[in-house]
């Protein structure tokens, strides 16, 4: 799946490049790095808020809108977890490979997850931000899902077909996940968490997720315009409206971003920023537990090349890189046993063992804006082979509210 990364960077900097060069026209406003949100549509993640890094370079200053569309591909076969609870088992199955750490899980106290996911997911954000003060910005977003089997025209890069095509074809290998063994184009997903509690979607299932309140604050006292060293914080808050995970979570971040001027029309950005979000911090109900671990940490890398035309809009593409922590406890992998259909489906372990993985996502990233509106395409892979998802695109419009 490299290759398609490495096909849409190609074909975005030959039009970078055919580009017209600025005259003395008015610009259109940048405000540091363009970044949609790129945040994966993992079947844990769509349930609780997580954190978007702000590349700014300022408080924007005029209010926006936009929209964010999402599409990603999110594949495990039906596979089970037993994690131990004494501590002898525990040492006695540390020395074994995962595939080799069977226990009596009848006589031997445990607790069990389960796990199958196959579907398409659609997200869809309505996100405003306003300046509320000089320094300080305020964010708030609805964001939604529709769970669906991608089939044509929904779902062009996304779907079963177009990814078994490609693997078969250019790089995977044929049925590299078995997919067409199990079926393709369908859409289920199941989970039974360590307390017995289930989730469960379907083809069809649409839900609002939550609404994110998002604080940044950007302080003159290590801005340096000069040096063209920005940096801003955040503070965050998720609350989770689903039926499966009614809940409140809370975050904070940190970014720094450097802008250099490469010519009359052209500039390169670099930004980095950490978050921490500490999940489920109150409950509103009894909800299904995503993953043992209950804090977040995740960071975020972005390049940036932006040419101006000589109309004054410019064209931006930027590759960005996220990692993020595991959604259950590094530990635990030592020694949980994990049961499936291991002679028939290959990767069968995946939906338990990579939730004891970093995520890890590398994205590309193509911007054109124009006085009125702006536009974000992106494409993302997961590099670590997580299939959570495997490909995931999206496009972002975003409005302002006023001119500067």
């Amino acid at each position: 799946m490299k290759n398609h990364i490495l096909i849409v960077l190609f074909l975005l900097i030959s039009l970078l490049g055919n580009s017209q060069q600025q005259d003395s026209i008015k610009r259109v406003y940048k405000n540091g790095i363009d970044k949609p949100s790129m945040l994966t549509t993992h079947h844990f993640g769509i349930l609780s808020a997580r954190i978007n890094q702000n590349f700014k370079k300022e408080t924007t200053p005029h209010a926006t809108l936009s929209f964010t569309y999402e599409s990603g591909n999110n594949f495990h076969p039906f596979v089970k977890g037993y994690v131990p609870r004494d501590e002898e088992t525990q040492e006695l199955l540390r020395p074994r490979e995962w595939y080799d750490r069977e226990f009596d899980i009848t006589t031997i106290p445990n607790d069990s997850i389960s796990i199958a996911v196959d579907a398409v997911i659609k997200g869809f954000r309505l996100e405003f931000n306003h300046r509320i003060a000089p320094n300080h910005e305020l964010g708030i977003a609805v964001r939604s899902y529709l769970i669906t089997k991608g089939n044509l025209p929904f779902s062009v890069f996304t779907n079963d077909d177009f990814l078994e095509w490609f693997h078969s074809n250019i790089a995977g290998g044929e049925d590299s996940f078995s997919r067409k063994f199990l079926g393709t184009n369908q859409a289920n997903i199941e989970y039974t968490d360590r307390n017995g509690r289930k989730l469960n979607f379907d083809a069809g299932d649409f839900f609002i997720a939550g609404i994110e309140f998002n604080h940044y604050y950007h302080p003159k006292l290590f801005n340096n315009d000069a040096k063209g060293v920005y940096v801003n914080f955040g503070s965050h808050m998720g609350v989770n409206t689903s039926r499966f995970n009614s809940s409140v979570d809370l975050g904070l971040s940190g970014n720094i971003l450097k802008m250099w001027e490469i010519g009359e029309d052209d500039f390169f950005n670099v930004a980095f920023g950490i978050g921490a979000l500490r999940k489920n911090v109150f409950n509103f109900d009894s909800v299904v537990q995503l993953g043992s671990s209950s804090l977040l940490l995740s960071q975020e890398t972005m390049l940036e090349y932006t040419r101006y035309t000589k109309k004054g809009n410019y064209h931006a593409i930027g590759v960005n890189y996220q990692l993020q922590t595991p959604y259950n406890k590094r530990k635990e992998s030592d020694y949980t046993y994990i049961s499936g259909d291991w002679q028939n489906i290959r990767w069968w372990q995946s939906g338990v063992e990579k939730l004891y993985e970093h995520l890890s996502e590398w994205t590309i990233v193509y911007t054109y804006a124009r006085p009125g509106w702006k536009v974000c395409l992106y494409m993302k892979e997961d590099l670590l082979v997580n299939n959570a998802p495997d490909l995931q695109t999206g496009i972002k419009l975003e409005i302002p509210l006023g001119q500067r």
